[in-house]
């Protein structure tokens, strides 16, 4: 990473609900939810090459170089602008596979905005948006960098402004497939549509969460766990639980209080996300 001349975070996020509307005739599903960013997440490293490779110098257990997202939104990106430019890549990894908590699409969106500015592009957040659906439907809210309310497939956004508790998130390990989850036969696929964009009365719930619990004891374990101590939820597919806290340090407390077969950490929520912090003050920077 230390060769990298721009570093940028890749922050989790947390799907406060997912109700879970229907299936559509492509066979993706009608939902609803709402996104919330936390100040916790892998961080990228990028430097310009000007003979148009694209060069991932981490590697992913399981993930070939060309199949990771940062490599597929990397040579998308460059495709999109015709540039011919490329870039050396490194990855920080600290967001768990199969966690629910977007570390892909994180990665893949931190990509598309780092090498726009990297490479000067001056494309605008609805052609990169546009760009990272194609990836995956996570991505957009990545790109957008601003926390929402969700419905589509997980793409049409209206931004949400949200309190920012602290969360503790507990991972348990296990690696949890999104796709076997929604083709489950079990799961629910007919919670109506809520029209106010926030979160329903009592929070609202997680439609995936009682198959998953079904099948991956250690998440059912870590909900119970959690449950001792405050409401808790699974978050996207799973794996990924979590509860809310009103400080730090209450977060803290219980965090220290789960087994250490139970990996955690704590977080804040946040309605900004931190790539998009950076990156701002990096053009003020730059305009100073």
């Amino acid at each position: 990473m230390h060769e990298a001349t721009l570093i940028l975070p890749a922050p989790a996020k947390l799907n406060l609900f997912l109700h879970i509307l229907g299936r559509r005739p492509d066979g993706y599903h009608e939902l609803q939810t709402i996104f919330q960013f936390l100040d916790y997440g892998d961080e990228l490293g990028f430097r310009l090459r000007d003979d148009g490779e694209i060069h991932l110098h981490t590697a992913i257990a399981g993930v070939p170089h060309d199949s990771n997202l940062i490599v597929r939104a990397a040579r998308r990106l460059q495709q999109e602008a015709g540039t011919p430019l490329g870039a050396d890549i490194w990855l920080d990894k600290r967001l768990p596979m199969g966690g629910g908590i977007g570390g892909g699409s994180s990665d893949a969106a931190t990509t598309l905005l780092g090498l726009n500015h990297l490479w000067q592009l001056d494309l605008d957040l609805d052609r990169l948006a546009t760009l990272g659906l194609e990836l995956g439907a996570d991505v957009p809210v990545f790109v957008r960098g601003h926390a929402a309310f969700a419905g589509g497939v997980g793409e049409q956004l209206a931004p949400v402004d949200l309190e920012e508790p602290w969360f503790l998130v507990a991972v348990p390990q296990v690696s949890v497939s999104t796709a076997e989850i929604f083709c489950a036969p079990e799961l629910t696929r007919d919670t109506p549509a809520i029209r106010v964009c926030g979160l329903p009365e009592g929070g609202g719930h997680n439609d995936c969460q009682p198959v998953v619990e079904q099948r991956y004891p250690e998440v059912r374990n870590a909900l119970n766990l959690l449950n001792k101590f405050v409401p808790a939820r699974m978050t996207g597919t799973g794996a990924c639980v979590f509860g809310s806290f009103p400080n730090h340090c209450d977060a803290d407390k219980v965090s220290r209080q789960l087994p250490a077969t139970l990996p955690s950490f704590v977080a804040q929520g946040r309605n900004v996300s931190m790539l998009h912090r950076k990156l701002q003050a990096l053009v003020q920077e730059v305009n100073a």
